[in-house]
């Protein structure tokens, strides 16, 4: 089958106290905390790494500022990682560190890693609903949700430069057996791995026409869990990077905090889930950006009640 899902995710930051702080607050599982490194996981057992000194074998940053510097690829057997490994090395050098990730760079600067995906299992229970005709909910109420705790890293989104932005896709299409679902000629190309079944799992957007992290979001069980872990983001004084909305491409409800690590990450739920059969899609406009965004005018010119 080939890559699974995002395995890890490695950041360089300059304020690593306030980096860890966020992802606590954003509801991922502290593993490990030093000096100058912290790490955090997925209920699903991905990584995410923070580090105040980043190896220098890492790439160089695309950017200025903090910013991510690599994401390693979970994949399912042993024959496919050889497989891609061999297909990456084609043209560039991959190198294998202690840990079994083979690393390499992708057209744009990214550090791209390799290994076996290591998934845990999680039930999800998403909060029952009712509506006429369809009751799941007898004689309980429902609760306020204590602490959201995302399932897992389900897509990341990159800033690529317009020029080469064809090599840059083709990168992860001939080399890594992604595939695109949703072709944007304006913006950019939405990709699905191909074990995953999540409309995309990588977005590589050139509409910003410069290299940079744009976002990387964790999917969460269910509507609440967007709107919940988003207003406690807010009561611990992070900043709200987009109003709470469902996107078109994707369908998935979403909520975005500005992230002191660089970029922005997403709260994700009720992503479009996409097999074989679905064509890929070339838009040559712009889609809207979400089918409906939250809008109020409660604060403005309000009555005296």
């Amino acid at each position: 089958m080939g890559i699974q899902r995002i395995e890890s995710a490695t950041y360089s930051v300059d304020d690593l106290d306030e980096c860890v702080r966020f992802f606590d607050d954003f509801g991922l599982l502290p593993v490990e905390r030093t000096d100058d490194h912290a790490v955090f996981e997925t209920l699903t057992g991905q990584t995410l790494h923070l580090d105040a000194y980043p190896s220098p074998r890492l790439p160089p940053p695309v950017e200025p500022g903090p910013t991510l510097r690599e994401v390693v690829w979970g994949v399912d057997t042993r024959e496919e990682l050889e497989r891609l490994v061999a297909a990456a090395a084609k043209g560039r050098a991959v190198r294998e560190s202690a840990d079994g990730v083979h690393h390499t760079v992708d057209e744009t600067g990214f550090g791209v890693g390799l290994t076996l995906a290591r998934p845990k299992q999680v039930p999800v229970t998403p909060r029952p609903a009712n509506a006429l005709g369809n009751v799941n909910r007898w004689n309980t109420g429902l609760e306020p949700i204590d602490r959201v705790r995302p399932l897992r890293m389900c897509h990341v989104a990159l800033n690529i430069p317009k020029p080469g932005k064809e090599e840059a896709v083709a990168f992860y299409t001939e080399h890594l057996g992604f595939r695109p679902t949703d072709v944007v000629e304006p913006m950019g190309v939405f990709m699905q791995a191909p074990g995953d079944g999540d409309q995309h799992t990588m977005l590589l957007c050139h509409r910003p026409d410069r290299a940079g992290v744009n976002h990387i979001a964790y999917e969460v069980p269910g509507f609440d869990d967007v709107v919940e872990g988003g207003n406690y983001m807010i009561q611990r004084g992070w900043q709200e990077a987009r109003r709470l909305g469902r996107h078109t491409i994707g369908s998935n409800v979403f909520r975005f905090l500005h992230a002191p690590c660089g970029g922005r990450v997403e709260y994700a739920a009720d992503m479009d889930r996409v097999d074989d059969s679905y064509e890929t899609r070339v838009h040559e406009t712009t889609p809207p950006h979400h089918i409906w965004a939250l809008r109020t005018n409660r604060d403005q010119d309000a009555p005296a009640s």
